[in-house]
C-alpha cells in the first residue's frame, strides 16, 4: 500500500491520479475529509482505504507492514496563516510523528517542504542542506515548514529512503477549493472569462516593474513525474527543490491565459493586499542541479504549455 497525507488536497490528489495511471491502485488516502467540496477531488480515484487523518497514527501502527511508501503532503499551506500553534500541530509536530514512524518500520518517505522557506531569496534558491539553516522565511508557514527541514536534517534516526521536495508555484487541476490560495492562473481563468479583464498585483518594490514579479512556475504534472520516480528509483536522500527552474512574470503567466481563451489581453493593477505586501516574494526560481544530479531524466513543462494545457483541463470542465 501507499500512503497519501493531504490525499484530498491539490497536490495530493493531483498523485493519487498519477500514481493510478502508473498502475498503483492500493492507496490509502490519508486527509481531514470533512470538506465536501475538497473532496470533490478523490471522486473516479482508485483509493484502498481513506483514514482520517487524527486516527493515522494509530492505523499505521496496526497496518505498517503494508505499506511500501508514504507521501507526505498534508499541511497547513495558507502563507496568511498566523496561528503558529495550528501550523507548529500540523505542519511540524505531524511530520515528526509521521518521520519517526518512518525510522521505526523502515518506510521510505517523500514529505512536503516548500520554497516558503527560502524568504526573499537573500541566500539565493539553492538547496545546497549545508545552507538551509541560513534560510529566512517571511512567513509563519514558512517558518514551519523550515523547522522541519532542519529538524530531520538533524535526526541521528532517518528512514532508509527519505526526500523533502521544496515545492514553487505549482498550478494545475484540483486546486479549486483553494480559495485566494489557488494559483494566478485559476483566478485569472475564472476573472478573464467573467469580465474579460485581469487584475494584477502592482509592485510596491522599486526593481520590479507592475505586473513583472518573477515567480517560479511549476506544473503540477511535472510533481507528480518526479514524486513517483523518487518513489520508484530511492537513489540519494535528501532535500530537494521541485521548480521548473526557469521564473517567469505574471504577465507572461496572464497573457498566456487571455490567448488560450482567444481573447484580447486586458490587465490591470491593483495594490497588493496591506497583510501580505511585507512578506510578498518578488522573485524565485529553483536550482534544480541538485535533482538532475541525482539521475533525475525528465524534461519540466514550459509555461506556455504548461498554462494551455491546464485551460483546455479548465475550458472542458466547464470552469467558472
Amino acid at each position: 500500500m501507499i500512503v497519501v497525507t493531504g490525499a484530498a488536497g491539490f497536490i495530493g490528489s493531483a498523485l493519487i491520479g498519477g500514481l493510478n495511471s502508473a498502475g498503483y491502485h492500493s492507496i490509502v488516502a490519508v486527509d481531514d475529509f470533512s470538506y465536501p467540496e475538497k473532496n470533490k477531488n478523490l471522486e473516479n480515484k482508485s483509493i484502498l482505504y481513506q483514514v482520517e487523518r487524527l486516527v493515522f497514527e494509530k492505523w499505521l501502527n496496526k497496518h505498517y507492514e503494508e505499506v511500501e511508501f508514504i507521501f507526505h503532503l498534508g499541511a497547513r499551506t495558507d502563507t496568511a496563516e498566523f496561528d503558529i500553534a495550528l501550523l507548529n500541530t500540523l505542519n511540524t509536530e505531524y511530520s515528526k510523528m509521521i518521520w519517526r514512524a518512518c525510522v521505526n518500520y523502515q518506510i521510505p518517505l517523500v514529505y512536503a517542504s516548500s520554497a516558503a522557506t527560502y524568504g526573499g531569496g537573500e541566500n539565493g534558491y539553492d538547496d545546497n542542506e549545508a545552507t538551509i539553516s541560513t534560510l529566512t522565511p517571511l512567513n509563519p508557514y514558512g517558518d514551519s515548514k523550515q523547522e522541519f527541514d532542519l529538524w530531520a536534517l538533524s535526526e541521528g534516526k532517518k528512514p532508509f529512503f527519505w526526500a523533502g521536495l521544496k515545492f514553487f508555484n505549482v498550478y494545475g487541476p484540483n486546486e479549486y477549493h483553494k480559495g485566494r490560495m489557488a494559483s494566478v492562473i485559476l483566478h485569472a481563468f475564472r476573472q478573464i472569462k467573467q469580465s474579460g479583464k485581469m487584475n494584477l498585483f502592482r509592485s510596491h518594490h522599486p526593481d520590479f516593474k507592475d505586473g513583472e514579479q518573477m515567480r517560479d512556475f511549476v506544473y503540477v504534472k511535472d510533481v507528480l513525474k518526479v514524486c513517483i520516480w523518487l518513489m520508484e528509483e530511492r537513489k540519494t536522500s535528501g532535500i530537494y527543490n521541485l521548480g521548473s527552474g526557469k521564473a517567469r512574470t505574471f504577465k507572461d503567466l496572464v497573457k498566456n491565459v487571455f490567448i488560450s481563451l482567444k481573447l484580447p489581453e486586458d490587465i490591470s493593477f491593483i495594490d497588493t493586499p496591506i497583510d501580505i505586501r511585507d512578506k510578498y516574494q518578488y522573485f524565485t526560481e529553483a536550482s534544480m542541479d541538485k535533482l538532475k544530479k541525482s539521475g533525475y531524466p525528465y524534461e519540466f513543462t514550459a509555461l506556455e504549455e504548461g498554462v494551455k494545457d491546464y485551460c483546455e483541463y479548465l475550458i472542458l470542465k466547464r470552469y467558472l
